[in-house]
């Protein structure tokens, strides 16, 4: 599966942010999906995944109750809609797909990604 990232770009802190992904492929319901992001100097880090149906996900604590991730397996489409923007979430953001039904917390697990989008929040 190929991946296609898009919707970073430069807000302001408080303010919101939708990143998509598109996937290629007839078989995007059978991955499961997840966001990771980068920030300079740090690792890698997961941000939210979401089973092949929608049904199950989960979060970072540092971003539970600000992100959303939502799919749209009709239109091989993972979302990450982010409110509450702060300075601390700037980042490359990254969507990954993971050949398996259920959820990962483990980056080594997903071996499919895009090419990353970058996300700047300004103070």
């Amino acid at each position: 599966v190929q991946l296609q990232a898009s919707g970073g770009g430069l807000v302001q802190a408080g303010g919101s942010l939708r990143l998509s992904c598109a996937a290629s492929g007839r078989t995007f319901s059978s991955y499961s999906m997840a966001w990771f992001r980068q920030a300079p100097g740090k690792e890698r880090e997961l941000v939210a995944s979401i089973n092949w149906s929608g049904g199950s996900t989960y979060y970072a604590d540092s971003v539970k109750g600000r992100f959303t991730i939502s799919r749209v397996n009709e239109k091989n489409t993972v979302y990450l809609q982010m409110n509450s923007l702060k300075p601390e979430d700037t980042a490359v953001y990254y969507c990954a797909a993971r050949s398996a039904y259920g959820i990962s917390y483990l980056r080594d697990e997903y071996a499919y990604w895009g090419q990353g989008t970058q996300v700047t929040v300004s103070s």
